[in-house]
């Protein structure tokens, strides 16, 4: 291509304006050449520019669009009702379209797969609670978890005070978590707390007692122990003392009365086989066989034992003065029959380092 048709001289362009260019600057032809100049210029150049951005908008998927949906208040208000981390709860609002009550089944569901696996776990702490209707009735309930630590948990002492009531309309256990308490049962109420701990959480027993016509005293030790006494007349106070000797001695019976059969023949065997060899007559014998065994009774029955606050006067003898008989008692301990797990830290460190 031939620029010669270009006004070179600078004198000849710039001093004029274009109206006053000589004519032949402005014949069809030379315009036609100048412009394929230009363009085979502008061509060549535009080989060695860079690409040009483009300004085409980017697509906007519907997760994203949901995710900006999510306001923190909405998050902030699912984390207290459910208890779920802020990422979980946002998560749920998200696979939920924002709808908090399909959101909380959802985490709900994700919980219960995180209680199956804690299920397994050894729940051995855990605290006694106790509640007394106003028909006269009482129950001792066993709440367990892991460590002593989710004991003293506000959230876990709440849920204990809440089976507690929930007991006292309750027959059996398996009633007590079937039980409804805020629109859920009291089972799914477990597992959601499960999923907030993050520990094994385990309603592990009740026991119930009183009614129209009995009195019952309920005395509960460092949240641990919990005994209920049941008397025949009386009052509360005298049938929480006893419940406190209960707490303290453990004994295994109420009255001679409750001691089975068996057990009571069996000891009787003992004592003839000690006593076999002592060359005496037999009906001295058996009056020394009687005379131990009245003896061992006394020992494991409640109202035989001295009672631990006055130590002048039997437990039974307490009640007779007060115009009142012993029914019964119910005593439970946290943990108690529950085989913890021990740790053998010398095996951990020599398996840790390859040691048989």
């Amino acid at each position: 291509l031939s620029f010669s048709s270009w006004p070179t001289s600078a004198s000849t362009t710039e001093a004029k304006p274009l109206r006053s260019l000589p004519r032949h600057h402005l014949q069809p032809s030379t315009m036609k050449t100048s412009t394929l100049a230009l363009f085979a210029l502008l061509s060549s150049a535009s080989a060695f520019a860079p690409n040009a951005p483009s300004f085409v908008r980017p697509s906007t998927s519907a997760t994203a669009l949901n995710m900006a949906d999510v306001s923190v208040a909405s998050i902030k208000e699912l984390r207290e009702a459910t208890g779920a981390g802020m990422m979980d709860c946002k998560k749920a609002l998200i696979e939920n379209d924002g709808d908090a009550e399909a959101a909380q089944d959802w985490l709900r569901e994700k919980g219960l797969a995180k209680a199956d696996k804690k299920a397994s776990r050894v729940a051995a702490e855990g605290k006694i609670v106790t509640a007394k209707g106003d028909d006269g009735k009482a129950v001792l309930v066993e709440v367990n978890c892991e460590t002593d630590f989710v004991a003293k948990d506000d959230s876990f002492l709440s849920f204990s005070e809440t089976v507690a009531n929930a007991a006292l309309s309750a027959d059996d256990m398996e009633g007590l978590m079937a039980s409804e308490v805020d629109g859920d049962s009291l089972e799914a109420t477990r597992q959601a707390l499960v999923a907030k701990i993050g520990e094994n959480i385990q309603v592990r027993r009740m026991a119930s007692r009183g009614g129209s016509g009995t009195t019952v005293g309920s005395y509960v030790h460092m949240n641990k122990i919990g005994v209920m006494v049941e008397l025949d007349g009386g009052d509360e106070e005298l049938a929480t003392d006893v419940a406190m000797h209960v707490a303290a001695m453990n004994p295994p019976y109420a009255t001679p009365d409750d001691v089975p059969a068996d057990d009571i023949e069996k000891e009787r065997s003992i004592l003839k086989a000690q006593v076999a060899d002592s060359g005496k007559p037999p009906e001295i014998v058996e009056k020394m066989v009687e005379g131990r065994l009245r003896k061992y009774l006394e020992e494991i029955c409640l109202v035989s034992q001295t009672f631990v606050k006055t130590n002048d006067k039997t437990v039974g003898e307490l009640l007779k003065q007060n115009g009142a008989t012993m029914k019964g008692f119910s005593r439970v301990a946290v943990g108690e029959g529950i085989e913890k797990k021990e740790d053998d830290f010398a095996a951990e460190v020599a398996k840790m380092a390859g040691q048989s």
